[in-house]
């Protein structure tokens, strides 16, 4: 398959040597001094006293020639594993914002980690999402099990692969330890280790920080899957160029890199971005703006230079509501992104710029998955599909709709969406007239009405319970008081006449 590009193959030859000098002349400023001395030994420039790493272009080379071309995600069930780069990509929810718009009031509210539960449950339960990014903090965690009732909240209720990012290393264990209690023993997990992490081990403009680069080694170390996200602001933390933040944030993944194969060689990662322009008005964080999906299609050319993944934040929105701005923010940006190759993209849920998580928004944003994916599905062009000999034996003025052909391919050569409406006027008027966030949140009631088949069984909940004193319940509950959006009726299928005029 073809991607489209705004590269050429030189160009991206020119960021990378470009990048190379960039990490050995300016440098990175690394605040750990464990990350420090680790690049000094393998054979950086290091100043400690200024915590300055420049890092040689052959040093680099080295170690990026030794990350793997594909990474898996594994979930508590295998056969939601998914290894990528594969031919569909790979989606996932947006994670991590602390607020969510209350299914019953419908007024934002900080997040609990009951709110987690219910995502979960939802997700495991909607086909378009690959991974669930756990979309919420938690509120009501107690202090030193904040990302312990995440994940736990998440893994009780989800089957898929899960995913987010830990303070620090003590956290790390804590949730380590979480899933050998799910698995029955330590040398269970560690046989199939179903927990995945995230990190951002870096501040824009080229600094590494203490904690996440910690977690960063340590992951590596211990052969735990982890994958890092580059988040840079354009014009604030890069230069105001989608070259000059493309350049920038390639020496930053490539510095980070460089240290996670240091720690040890072989694993795995992402090239994974999230590249936000400021707006330079008043400088808000626009992760809705266009040049998102534009700098997600340049990390896709990258990426195969580079023979990675690909991975970008996509399908996000500065809309505070589900409207037409978050509809066309959220549809533009991940269909540039599939166009142009993209293996991974972390898209679902969130609204007002990651700080809000909307149960309608979840589901819509899944039916958007799907319609991503069967774009990737291809054309599907082939002799016998071109349907020659169907065409000259029904021939002029017949019609196809009866063909076995047609009937054969009706599930497959369209996709049938769920939550969009195609009906005549009359009879979405009669069924209520139904706006899709009023579809949508009728759809995650119906689901979130029903017990989750996929959650942790009473032995294993009390084994975790056992271990950690205090953890929260971390059950998917229906909220009380949530009701069907709108009231349909029968539907009245009365047929306008020449609904369509030619000319």
């Amino acid at each position: 398959m073809q991607y489209f590009s705004f590269l050429d193959d030189d160009q991206a030859r020119y960021v990378h040597e470009a990048s190379l000098e960039v990490l050995a002349e300016a440098g990175l400023i690394v605040r750990n001094e464990k990350a420090r001395r680790r690049f000094a030994e393998f054979g950086a420039e290091v100043d400690h006293s200024s915590e300055l790493v420049k890092i040689p272009a052959p040093v680099v080379e080295r170690y990026r020639a030794l990350i793997p071309p594909a990474i898996t995600l594994r979930g508590r069930d295998a056969k939601f594993d998914v290894t990528f780069p594969r031919r569909l990509p790979v989606v996932a929810t947006a994670s991590s914002a602390p607020d969510i718009v209350d299914p019953v009031s419908g007024v934002c509210r900080r997040a609990t980690s009951r709110d987690i539960a219910n995502i979960a449950h939802l997700v495991n339960e909607l086909p378009g999402f690959d991974v669930f990014s756990i979309s919420t903090l938690a509120d009501d965690a107690p202090e030193d099990q904040f990302s312990l009732t995440r994940f736990y909240a998440a893994l009780k209720n989800c089957v898929k692969p899960v995913r987010t990012s830990v303070y620090n290393i003590r956290e790390a264990e804590q949730v380590i330890r979480l899933g050998e209690l799910i698995a029955g023993s330590k040398e269970a997990f560690w046989d199939r280790p179903f927990i995945n992490f995230g990190y951002c081990s870096i501040v824009s403009p080229l600094t590494m920080d203490f904690d996440s680069t910690d977690t960063m080694m340590y992951f590596a170390e211990n052969g735990i899957t982890a994958y890092g996200t580059i988040a840079p602001m354009g014009g604030l933390s890069t230069p105001l160029s989608l070259a000059g933040m493309l350049t920038l944030m390639n020496a930053e993944w490539l510095a980070a890199a460089t240290l996670a194969q240091m720690s040890r060689e072989g694993t795995a990662l992402i090239y994974n971005f999230l590249p936000v322009f400021a707006d330079m008005r008043d400088g808000a964080y626009a992760p809705g703006a266009i040049e998102v999906g534009m700098m997600n299609s340049a990390v896709c050319h990258m990426a195969r230079f580079y023979n990675l993944p690909a991975g970008g934040y996509l399908g996000l929105t500065n809309s505070k509501i589900s409207d037409a701005q978050a509809g066309f923010e959220k549809g533009m940006s991940p269909l540039m992104g599939a166009l142009s190759g993209v293996n991974f993209i972390v898209m679902g849920g969130l609204l007002d710029a990651l700080m809000s998580f909307d149960f309608g928004q979840l589901v819509i944003d899944d039916e958007i998955a799907r319609m991503i994916k069967r774009v990737r599905q291809g054309f599907g062009f082939s002799r016998e599909s071109a349907s020659l000999e169907e065409i000259k034996a029904t021939g002029p003025a017949g019609m196809f709709a009866a063909n076995p052909s047609t009937l054969a391919r009706m599930h497959s050569a369209t996709f049938m969406p769920g939550l969009a409406d195609r009906k005549l006027r009359e009879q979405w008027a009669a069924e209520g007239s139904s706006t899709i966030r009023q579809r949508a949140m009728d759809k995650a009631l119906d689901i979130l009405s029903n017990p989750n088949a996929a959650a942790l069984d009473a032995e294993v909940d009390a084994r975790i319970h056992a271990a950690f004193d205090g953890l929260v319940r971390g059950d998917s509950v229906l909220p009380e008081g949530w009701t069907r959006a709108h009231a349909s009726t029968a539907p009245t299928r009365k047929r306008r006449v020449n609904r369509r005029r030619a000319g």
